[in-house]
């Protein structure tokens, strides 16, 4: 059953009861006896683990493509290879 926090609409006392969720009968204030408002408050959110984070993916920025290719290097998205100029047209030597 999860807790609720309520605060009295006549003397503003704020309290903490343990309700089912199907549960709808209003809620009375334990020092005055008037009515309550059940109040919200935001969920704190903790991420643990991997995969959370924009550095988490990206262990390695430079790293060989493949294990038999050692003149290719994967950096983000592109490949760029050994002998190639700016545009990427292979070099003639």
């Amino acid at each position: 059953m999860p807790i609720y926090e309520y605060e009295c609409n006549h003397c503003s006392f704020r309290f903490e009861r343990k309700r089912k969720f199907s549960e709808n009968t209003p809620v009375s204030c334990p020092q005055c006896g008037s009515n309550t408002q059940r109040i919200f408050s935001p969920v704190p959110i903790i991420f643990k683990g991997s995969g959370f984070y924009s550095t988490d993916n990206r262990q390695n920025y430079s790293r060989p493509a493949h294990k038999g290719d050692t003149d290719k290097t994967v950096t983000g998205n592109m490949e760029s290879k050994g002998d190639t100029d700016d545009h990427g047209n292979k070099s003639d030597e």
